[in-house]
């Protein structure tokens, strides 16, 4: 019995160096795909890597490291790891939301700058120009990036499809597709097209945060439901480790990946039920040409 007991605790730990391996190979691939994103600058392309997803594997890292060393779980250590990735964004505040809301406004506030600068008798090439140093700050790199398209002399529906592809905003195609429309066609009374857009566009932002207000108390609960169930976890791994310990042989470590198989699927779908579904796009792999 006490060689069956080495066996299995030899077989635990290579198998707890083998989840870490996997752990820092996911974690190499996640920041090779997440954390380098490349931007054009001019005529050029440059990589860059964000800071936040340094962070975040870091944390996923150590949280699996950690789990791995306390419980000699293999399973337990690629949980925590992905754990520490994904129940972040749920508990913190809903960033993509805000975003969303901030460049809805942002792009109705660019509508009026070019309403009103074609209202002084501006051509639509000027009104770009003219507007891009004083856009709103949400989308001034976008529209910046769209002036030196233009005054470079790229075909202004081109570079408006590609505009409508850097947004990746239903407001924004909507804006866009006017503005290629007066491009290709001429077409009168621009202005005042934009200002009704403009005004669509706050008019949905406000829609998009009473909605937000009323999901509110579900992410609450949400929330609560899995604060609860990782505390009841750790309290059961710090104090219960006699509970646990079927846990400890491979069997236990099979069915212990069912499990947090279950709740992983369970606060997926929680979190899908406090997020606000997007509107679909309009202006989507489009290659920009003027027929």
């Amino acid at each position: 019995m006490v060689r069956v007991v080495n066996v299995m605790t030899a077989m635990t730990g290579r198998a707890l160096l083998a989840a870490l391996a996997g752990v820092g190979v996911g974690a190499g691939i996640l920041l090779v795909v997440s954390g380098l994103r490349r931007r054009e600058a001019g005529e050029r392309r440059r990589l860059r890597v964000d800071p936040r997803t340094l962070v975040r594997l870091t944390a996923c890292a150590g949280a699996a490291v950690l789990v791995g060393a306390v419980t000699r779980w293999p399973v337990g250590a690629v949980l925590a790891g992905f754990g520490a990735w994904f129940l972040p964004g749920l508990f913190g505040p809903d960033r993509g939301h805000g975003r969303a809301i901030e460049r809805i406004e942002a792009v109705a506030g660019w509508a009026e700058m070019l309403r009103d600068v074609l209202a002084a008798s501006a051509g639509l090439h000027q009104a770009i120009i003219a507007t891009a140093p004083i856009a709103p700050h949400a989308i001034r790199p976008h529209i910046t990036e769209l002036a030196a398209r233009v005054d470079r002399g790229e075909r202004l529906p081109a570079a408006l499809n590609r505009l409508a592809d850097d947004l990746a905003d239903p407001t924004g195609d909507l804006v866009c597709a006017a503005l290629i429309l007066a491009a290709r066609r001429q077409a009168g009374q621009l202005g005042d097209l934009l200002g009704t857009l403009a005004t669509a566009a706050r008019a949905q932002a406000t829609m998009r945060l009473r909605v937000a207000s009323a999901q509110a108390q579900a992410r609450s609960s949400v929330r609560t439901i899995v604060a609860a169930t990782v505390l009841m976890a750790g309290g059961l791994m710090l104090f219960s480790r006699d509970f646990l310990a079927p846990y400890n042989t491979l069997d236990g470590q099979l069915v212990l990946l069912a499990a947090g198989t279950v709740f992983a699927g369970s606060f997926f779908m929680l979190r899908r039920l406090g997020r606000i579904g997007e509107p679909p796009r309009i202006l989507t792999n489009l290659d920009g040409g003027d027929g």
